[in-house]
């Protein structure tokens, strides 16, 4: 009995824990520190990324690595990427929710 016990408290506790983070939020990780934590910035000072439409955060993104999209930092940390890293945390900052400024 207290076998049985202890399984289901282990099995409740496994359901509670938090899955471990997708590749995109691992990756997009970087990113939070200017554009807050899901892409939701304190300031209006730098742009929202969550909820915005993945094929314009992807193009934006690739913009900055191509060079073809003037910024500061953008295009340097945008080069340390793969296409498919781009890809990956464009999609993550897609579907989060955007909150009201």
């Amino acid at each position: 009995m207290k076998i049985v016990v202890a399984i289901v408290a282990l099995l409740a506790a496994a359901a509670q824990a938090a899955p471990p983070p997708s590749t995109g939020e691992r990756l997009a990780a970087t990113c939070t520190g200017c554009h807050g934590t899901n892409g939701n910035p304190a300031g209006t000072a730098l742009p929202a990324l969550a909820g915005q439409p993945k094929e314009a955060l992807l193009a934006s993104l690739k913009a900055f690595k191509e060079g073809s999209r003037p910024a500061t930092i953008m295009t340097q940390l945008a080069k340390g990427y793969t296409d498919e890293q781009l890809e990956q945390i464009a999609a993550w900052f897609a579907a989060q929710k955007g909150a009201q400024r």
